[in-house]
């Protein structure tokens, strides 16, 4: 795990009301975060992901995600190195929001 992915799960996600798991092998993908329950993946990018090979790698593993059924929300290593009450909260909205579109409480 990177800095800003063992930051995520040790400072936020690992105790999270909600179940969520740390590198969770999706097809023939690793999440570097899955909640299950609401179907989300948490992804961390690095510079390398913004490559025009890295921007099409992640275009082709999103659109496999979202076409089993997963919101995938993607934050950069900035954003958690600069941001990180920021980057909790929309993961907590989102849970949220998509648990309740489940009809899960």
């Amino acid at each position: 795990m990177t800095k800003q992915e063992k930051h995520l799960w040790y400072d936020y996600l690992q105790h999270y009301p909600v179940k969520v798991y740390k590198q969770r092998v999706i097809g023939n993908y690793i999440a570097d975060f899955f909640c299950h329950k609401a179907g989300l993946v948490i992804e961390l990018d690095g510079s390398q992901h913004y490559s025009d090979s890295g921007e099409e790698k992640d275009k082709i593993r999103t659109d496999f995600l979202q076409s089993k059924g997963f919101y995938v929300l993607r934050f950069t290593n900035t954003e958690v190195d600069k941001n990180f009450e920021g980057v909790c909260y929309v993961i907590d909205s989102k849970i949220k929001e998509r648990l309740e579109e489940k009809g899960i409480r």
